[in-house]
């Protein structure tokens, strides 16, 4: 090869050390920027002249490349954005690049890219933005049925209300005492456990006394009508008759149930309705009718407002076990309808499900993160702001099936600064032993020159 050839090759040596420096260089600056993933440095070494004999071969001549590390996941930190996310294992998220601005809105070209940089906030417009101004992509969800509809795009969030929906079926479910102990309670007369035989379907105001004497507080619930007006359903329970095990045919303990259909107490309207359903349970206090635990009240009206069909729902939840309280426990009441609200907060929770919350409590699902991942993810070409681009030798995405979105978190670099360092270290101390060869070379170059002085 000659002093020529090693002068060159320490040259290309140079050269390959200085390429190393820049990507270590690069790693560093990045080492704490979000979802960041370093590059490495492979060497190739470089055959140098065309010889078979392998007594004449030569070392050669140096060239470095770049070596991604896309498939290495950073360290995963809490955050208190309730829109970041990261992933957990391999995959990235899909997002888009705005081509332009149309009205004050960004223009898409339709052209996906891929990060892992989850720092994703709204902007002005409603849209998820990472840090870098990466717009998240994602899949709307059906708000009744939770399914996707359509394709993924940018997410953007109206500041839509939640609407108003009317009460159609209450939960409630509970233990009535087979002993109640009511205003007229005499523990040694079952009579006065019952209901007063006076009451009736209706009961008006001024009966309402001997109704409250010989009947139990049940529970109450807000019930909301179409346009989310809300009403309070108050419910008692009366014990229309004893069971007795021994009669020909065996009779069984019996209830009421009675709602409060006017709150005002006006005197002139009916206070207390009685629910056209009678309650029957079986010595071992469990329910026998209505045999499936449902009930339906017709025209459920309150305060003069109707609400329409209510369906009671209790179950198997619905006892009547022996309770020295002498009180109805209730274990559960709930109901579906729901006041309109304004949205209050967004949360991308675990899974990549984007979760809308507001001001009536309620909560729904507005988009879903999708995750995608590559064959090779690392001969994706590297753009700005910690993206990537689709080559032909990473594949097409395809949805990920090793990788989990992980809310409130991010992905920190997966740059080792200590390791970087040592890179570092080796690097100048080659880079320097290269530059001994170019002044080795030079001076046996002089004096093989001045062999002809």
């Amino acid at each position: 090869m000659g002093i020529f050839g090693a002068l060159t090759t320490a040259v290309a040596g140079l050269q390959a050390q200085s390429f190393a420096l820049e990507n270590i260089s690069g790693n560093i600056a990045n080492s704490q920027t979000t979802g960041f993933k370093r590059t490495d440095t492979s060497f190739q070494d470089l055959l140098m002249g065309g010889s078979f004999n392998p007594q004449r071969q030569t070392s050669g001549s140096v060239a470095a490349f770049s070596r991604a590390t896309n498939d290495l996941q950073g360290a995963l930190v809490n955050t208190s954005s309730a829109t970041s996310i990261a992933v957990s294992g391999s995959g990235f998220f899909a997002v888009s690049a705005p081509k332009g601005v149309s009205d004050g809105l960004p223009v898409f070209d339709g052209v996906d890219a891929y990060t892992r940089r989850g720092d994703f906030q709204f902007d002005r417009n409603g849209y998820l933005v990472n840090g870098a101004g990466y717009y998240l992509k994602g899949v709307a969800l059906d708000p009744d049925s939770g399914n996707p509809v359509g394709s993924s795009q940018p997410i953007r969030l109206a500041k839509d209300f939640f609407p108003a929906a009317a009460t159609t079926n209450i939960n409630y479910k509970l233990n009535l005492p087979n002993k109640p102990q009511t205003n007229n309670f005499e523990a040694g007369d079952p009579s006065s456990w019952l209901l007063d035989p006076g009451v009736g379907d209706t009961v008006a105001a001024q009966d309402s006394e001997a109704f409250l004497d010989s009947s139990i507080e049940g529970e109450s619930v807000t019930v909301y009508d179409k346009k989310g007006q809300a009403y309070d359903l108050q419910m008692r329970w009366g014990k229309v008759s004893n069971g007795d095990p021994d009669a020909t045919p065996p009779t069984e303990d019996t209830w009421a149930l009675f709602y409060k259909s006017d709150n005002k107490a006006t005197g002139t309207d009916t206070e207390w309705t009685r629910v056209d359903q009678d309650y029957t349970f079986g010595e071992d206090g469990k329910l026998t009718s209505p045999a499936n635990g449902k009930v339906t009240i017709d025209n459920l009206t309150i305060d003069g407002a109707n609400l329409g069909d209510v369906q009671m729902t209790h179950g198997a939840g619905l006892t009547q076990y022996g309770d020295t309280s002498g009180v109805a426990s209730t274990t559960e009441i709930t109901q579906d309808g729901a006041a309109s609200g304004q949205m209050v907060a967004v949360e991308i929770s675990d899974g990549g499900v984007v979760t809308a919350s507001y001001s009536n409590g309620k909560t729904r699902a507005l988009f879903r993160v999708p995750l995608v991942d590559f064959n090779a993810p690392n001969q994706l070409s590297r753009l700005d702001g910690g993206a990537f681009a689709a080559t032909a030798g990473s594949g097409l995405a395809f949805s990920a099936e090793n990788g989990a979105i992980v809310g409130q978190t991010l992905e920190q670099s997966n740059v080792d600064i200590a390791d970087e360092f040592t890179k570092l270290i080796v690097t100048q101390q080659a880079y320097s032993a290269n530059t001994r060869v170019v002044s080795t070379s030079d001076t046996m170059m002089q004096d093989t020159l001045n062999m002809i002085r």
